[in-house]
């Protein structure tokens, strides 16, 4: 784009292209929206979790459309009323679509305070604030766990964070693939589960190890991985000329929710001195290896210095080395990225209201709730279990009426298969409930109840299974 003599004419350069004062009453009025809309109704149950409309229709409604000329402010908050009435309400108690933990308002107040104040952490100059808060965020994250050192960040999501895990347990093995890329190293192989997330295959494309050089792991009826089939694949690998290096197990996994053998996976990978990495959502009672990368929803901890020895780049308009503070604060040349969100004052807005002790009892509560989901699930006909849940992921079939007792027909599995994708549609276009569903291996479609949210009550349980046999029961 150019900027002509005329147009330059045109602005007073003495005069502030925004009005603050209009800005600021916009700002106002959107907060309203959001707290009524979003907050209010979209946490109410006697409100819709979804409003839901077909692609094109929806297009039309927002206008979506992008023009040269600007809009009034009356017609802009229309566009926030209707962003915020269309929008699919996650933290709704009977969202349970996915690993979604309802609204926690500290946290929220901690995401508005950031996007208010507009920093990014890459130096301490920019966001001190924050630097030293993501440091203590994840200080106290590794006492949880029993680590005494180590280092870590906030990342973008799970995915990204097992990507570092791979990208720095390779630099570990391998330092010269930073300066030499790929050319250099032998084949590498990442192992881990077939019930492990897609994340791990994508990594593997994105850093150039290549998805036929992830090894899946077998795993048993409950969909652990199996640690003695690990060390064969490991041996089997290395007999064929490859460099095992990483091994990304799972302590609850995506679908089932299962935890993988960490103890003896340990043994495995210190047999053949692999990086184990454990992928996992939650801090409760859960046992991590020294040696291990720990991850839970997008932060990455490593041991001490590791990323920034992998990842710095050294850019000296940022990364002055004569600055009158602590360079070891400027932590932006640990990441992959430059500009990085604030995500750290969230948590430890959180962590100051509930404590350790709360946290712990959100996740006391969640088994409580799936434990109690589950035995009225046996008390009714039509629910059929997957497995025994192991975590908080409860995964289930509904046979409608017309199908029970039929399970010897021909034609069952294909019927079985079409069930819970109407249901699923039903309940979207009702706007009554969300919840996942998905086939696994050779087992045909199966909802996934995820309960997650804090929010969710026993109530909330009954109505989830009166709803799932409303919206089936005519199949």
């Amino acid at each position: 784009m150019s900027i002509t003599p005329e147009s330059h004419i045109l602005c007073d350069l003495n005069e502030p292209l925004v009005d603050h004062t209009e800005g600021q009453l916009f700002l106002n009025d959107t907060f309203k929206i959001i707290m009524e809309e979003v907050l209010c109704k979209g946490t109410d149950i006697k409100h819709k979790v979804c409003e839901w409309k077909e692609p094109k229709e929806l297009a039309l409604l927002l206008d979506l459309e992008l023009r040269a000329t600007g809009e009034p402010q009356h017609r802009l908050l229309q566009r926030v009323q209707d962003v915020a009435k269309y929008s699919i309400k996650t933290s709704h108690p009977r969202f349970m679509n996915q690993q979604f933990g309802g609204v926690d308002y500290h946290a929220l107040a901690g995401r508005f305070l950031t996007e208010a104040l507009n920093t990014n952490l890459y130096t301490y100059e920019v966001a001190p604030v924050f630097v030293l808060m993501e440091a203590e965020v994840l200080r106290g994250l590794r006492q949880l766990v029993g680590w005494t050192e180590g280092d870590g960040l906030f990342c973008p999501g799970g995915s990204a964070s097992n990507m570092y895990a791979m990208n720095i347990a390779r630099y570990q093995h391998f330092p010269e693939v930073k300066s030499q890329g790929l050319c250099g190293l032998p084949r590498l192989n990442i192992f881990t589960s077939s019930d492990s997330h897609y994340s791990v295959k994508k990594g593997a494309a994105f850093l150039g190890i290549g998805t036929d050089n992830v090894i899946i792991v077998e795993v048993d009826e409950g969909g652990r991985m199996i640690p003695d089939d690990l060390d064969e694949k490991i041996t089997l690998a290395k007999s064929q000329g490859a460099v095992p290096f990483f091994v990304s197990c799972t302590s609850g996994t995506t679908v089932r929710g299962a935890f993988d053998p960490l103890d003896l996976i340990a043994d495995v990978c210190e047999k053949h001195k692999l990086w184990m990495h454990v992928d996992h959502y939650l801090i409760h009672k859960i046992k991590v290896y020294v040696k291990n990368i720990f991850l839970i929803f997008g932060i990455s901890a490593c041991p001490q210095d590791l990323l920034r020895k992998c990842h710095s780049a050294n850019a000296t308009y940022l990364f002055q080395q004569d600055k009158f503070y602590d360079l070891n604060l400027d932590v932006g040349d640990k990441s992959v990225q430059c500009s990085r969100k604030v995500d750290c004052l969230k948590l430890w807005l959180m962590w100051k209201a509930v404590g350790s002790i709360g946290f712990a009892e959100r996740v006391d509560k969640a088994f409580n709730q799936a434990r109690y989901l589950v035995e009225q699930m046996k008390k009714r006909e039509g629910f059929h279990l997957l497995q025994e849940p192991e975590f908080v992921n409860v995964c289930f079939w509904f046979i409608p009426p017309s199908m029970r007792g039929k399970e010897g027909m021909a034609d069952y599995q294909d019927r079985l298969a079409k069930v819970a994708p109407v249901i699923k549609e039903r309940m979207m276009k009702q706007g009554t409930m969300m919840v996942g569903y998905q086939p696994l291996g050779n087992k045909v479609n199966f909802f996934r109840m995820v309960v997650f949210s804090p929010l969710l009550t026993q109530k909330d349980m009954d109505f989830f299974l009166d709803e799932i046999e409303r919206l089936g029961k005519d199949l």
